[in-house]
């Protein structure tokens, strides 16, 4: 790795630590919804049921929890569209949290790209995270005068 001495970051050191806090929540939240995502999508897809709360099948008789044939229910809550949802959100504040620590440690784009890539890869999110945690906080305390802004 490159020598840090004298670099300029993009905020203070807490404004750091705080984006590196909310990147490692946001990582690990996304890693979690991602895993859950590839086991609906292998049943949606694989198995051709979806997991589904609640709701009456067609053979007449009601659902509690459980999986159930695509397209084989009525009314019911279906967990697996929620999951998908809740990933995709979780993504978009992935992508904030990422961003903004971007932005502070003045990174180079490619690094932007490769931490997306974390949010839509299985595993990579808590990959992604324990490195980029080490980095930011061997560029602290590399550059322990960094200006501060305000």
């Amino acid at each position: 790795m490159t020598s840090l001495t004298g670099r300029r970051l993009g905020g203070t050191h807490a404004q750091i630590r705080n984006a590196a806090g909310w990147f490692k929540v946001a990582a690990y939240i996304t890693g979690v919804f991602l895993l859950l995502l590839v086991v609906e999508m292998t049943a949606k897809y694989g198995f051709g049921v979806e997991l589904v709360a609640g709701g009456t099948l067609f053979d007449g008789s009601s659902n509690a929890l459980g999986f159930v044939p695509v397209d084989g229910y009525t009314g019911g809550f279906n967990i697996t569209l929620a999951i998908q949802i809740a990933h995709g959100w979780m993504y978009v504040l992935y992508l904030l949290c990422d961003f903004r620590l971007w932005m502070l440690m003045r990174w180079k784009f490619t690094r932007l790209l490769f931490i997306a890539l974390g949010g839509v890869v299985p595993f990579l999110s808590f990959y992604v995270e324990a490195k980029i945690h080490a980095e930011v906080q061997q560029e602290i305390e590399s550059n322990p005068a960094a200006v501060q802004r305000y």
